[in-house]
């Protein structure tokens, strides 16, 4: 087990499958991105003024701390709600054959 910050999760949602699908295949094909993990979710929320209940979908991006701000950017260029969840959680831990196998696919 190897501890380290170099690494994080990106969690974003979306409101589609579709569009969940989507936002993984271009940041695995950029490199932005070794592993995007998609769950149906349900999501409770306060949007501009009134609490909403919605299903939505998780996308757990694995990539480098390093790559967060090029991430966030693509998904921002690519997401359609006008402020989406885009945050990093860092990996304070992992084993050192997947997060060296997570810094040779990005």
């Amino acid at each position: 087990m190897e501890a380290t910050s170099e690494y994080c999760v990106v969690i974003v949602t979306t409101a589609t499958e579709a569009e969940a699908l989507s936002l993984a295949n271009q940041l695995v094909a950029e490199h932005l991105a070794a592993c995007v993990q998609i769950l149906p979710i349900q999501s409770i929320y306060r949007w501009q003024g009134a609490v909403h209940r919605d299903p939505e979908w998780q996308l757990l991006i694995k990539t480098r701390l390093a790559l967060f701000e090029q991430v966030r950017d693509r998904l921002l260029a690519l997401h359609s709600y006008e402020v989406p969840e885009i945050i990093a959680l860092p990996i304070i831990a992992g084993s050192s054959a997947y997060l060296s196998w997570v810094k040779e696919q990005t």
